[in-house]
């Protein structure tokens, strides 16, 4: 058996940058195990599956280690490859397990992506564990369905704000994004998820569903300029409107590639 893989860097202009994505193409569902397996061999964030479905896509992701509920690069770059390989120019839309459909249209040279708005939620558990994660820099702490989030002080401490990974990786799926006001656009954040195996997530889409709607609140806007500050870093358009978020941004595809399966 032969698949399509597409492997794309989202949420950026240019290759080596942004979040690497693979999408792969399928006629019909394969046995976890097997699209575990694949996305463990990529090695990347996230590997997307796309199935056709009607007019529309269903679509799962798989970290190396997981299956994951949302993820945000990963249909960014499923979109980005149906557009620049297959040739789809309309909206696109992706039916998901967990958090409804998602929908994606090329815009302007990058694309248009609207999910679903998670509000923080304050309400926060008194274990060990998530009070052994604050620290006397930290100006508060929320969450969301899937993630931990903390305000900083400033994009300085951000920056040099150093993970204690083995930690982070006790709250198992949950992962910890850091984030803080920006020093030339309206907020920044990086992300860590060691527990699903990913130390720091590039560019997390997903994340922006909870921090796009707090940095509203905070800011008293509705249309945002947000930056992941990893090491390759990513930028992001964000628009909070009645119970959606909308996320811009661009992708380029670094690699055609195809899967020999036995």
């Amino acid at each position: 058996m032969k698949l399509e893989m597409i492997q794309v860097d989202a949420f950026t202009d240019k290759v080596f940058t942004g979040n690497s994505a693979a999408v792969v193409f399928l006629e019909d569902w394969l046995p976890d195990q097997v699209l575990q397996g694949i996305a463990l061999e990529n090695n990347l964030a996230e590997t997307a599956f796309l199935k056709p479905s009607g007019d529309e896509w269903d679509i799962r992701w798989f970290t190396p280690t997981d299956e994951v509920p949302f993820c945000g690069h990963a249909t960014l770059a499923s979109a980005c490859a149906l557009h620049l390989r297959k040739g789809v120019e309309r909206t696109m839309r992706f039916s998901t397990r967990e958090v409804g459909d998602l929908k994606v249209a090329p815009q302007h040279g990058g694309y248009r992506m609207d999910i679903p708005r998670f509000d923080p939620d304050y309400a926060i558990p008194d274990d060990a564990l998530v009070n052994g994660l604050r620290d006397d820099g930290w100006v508060r702490l929320f969450r969301n369905r899937e993630n931990f989030f903390v305000e900083l002080a400033s994009e300085a401490t951000l920056r040099a704000y150093q993970p204690d990974l083995p930690h982070i990786a006790k709250l198992g799926s949950f992962g910890l994004c850091i984030t803080a006001r920006g020093s030339d656009c309206d907020f920044v954040s990086r992300y860590f998820a060691p527990g699903a195996g990913i130390p720091e997530d590039p560019v997390t889409g997903s994340t922006h569903a909870t921090l796009a709607p707090y940095w509203t609140e905070k800011l008293g806007k509705t249309t945002l300029a947000a930056r992941q500050l990893s090491a390759r870093g990513g930028v992001l358009g964000c628009e909070v409107a009645g119970n959606r978020v909308y996320l811009t941004g661009q992708a380029v595809i670094y690699m055609d590639a195809t899967i020999h399966l036995p």
